[in-house]
């Protein structure tokens, strides 16, 4: 049974990281946030003793407007995923690379990326998760840049490393898988993700 004690420390430092992320983050987006001022914006949610961590690429508009992550139609995919193999979003930690909305939902810049980084950094030595599953290909590209002090040229291929476990050099361990939002557009990609989640529950039990 996880220690409350612990939790609640957990909490705290998570909070701490939302306050300086919202009081004075570097990060140049952070002046068109809607949530720029509050202490949801682009955090995450979740678990703050989960053993299963999500990083996606960047909020979008409903994130954006909501400060919660994956709220539009690709966080309902992962909803019910997470419900196919019993778990809730209260379960897990759910988060993205980049903390505030790329205009047009673009991909965010390197120079903005480097200026989140550090909290992403923050929140994965806090809740010390089992498993980072990484959504997209955007979202792993900069978890082994990070876990291999390397500069990549473009985003890795998906069919490389989807669905295929790695240990980083940093002794994280990664299980890399389609961003749900890439249901949406081809839902032939919906039993992969499917078949995905039931290998992250039989991972969560061994690891």
């Amino acid at each position: 049974m996880p220690n409350l004690a612990d939790d609640n420390s957990k909490q705290q430092a998570l909070d701490r990281i939302a306050l300086v992320l919202s009081a004075s983050s570097p990060c140049p987006l952070r002046a068109g946030a809607t949530h720029a001022n509050t202490t949801v914006n682009g955090l995450g949610e979740g678990d703050p003793n989960a053993d299963l961590f999500f990083i996606g690429e960047a909020p979008g508009k409903n994130e954006d407007l909501t400060g919660r992550p994956f709220v539009g139609a690709a966080g309902k995919i992962l909803t019910d995923l997470l419900a196919t193999i019993d778990l809730k979003r209260e379960d897990v930690f759910i988060t993205s690379i980049e903390k505030f909305r790329p205009p047009d939902n673009r991909v965010p810049k390197p120079q903005e990326i480097m200026a989140c980084f550090p909290v992403l950094e923050e929140q994965i030595a806090v809740i010390e998760p089992k498993l980072i599953v990484t959504l997209g290909r955007h979202a792993l590209r900069r978890m082994l840049e990070w876990e291999n002090d390397i500069k990549m040229k473009a985003p890795p291929s998906m069919d490389e490393y989807r669905g295929k476990i790695f240990i980083g050099p940093k002794g994280h361990t990664y299980f890399p898988i389609h961003h749900p939002a890439a249901a949406l557009y081809s839902r032939k990609l919906l039993p992969t993700l499917q078949t995905d989640f039931k290998e992250i529950a039989r991972l969560l039990k061994t690891l």
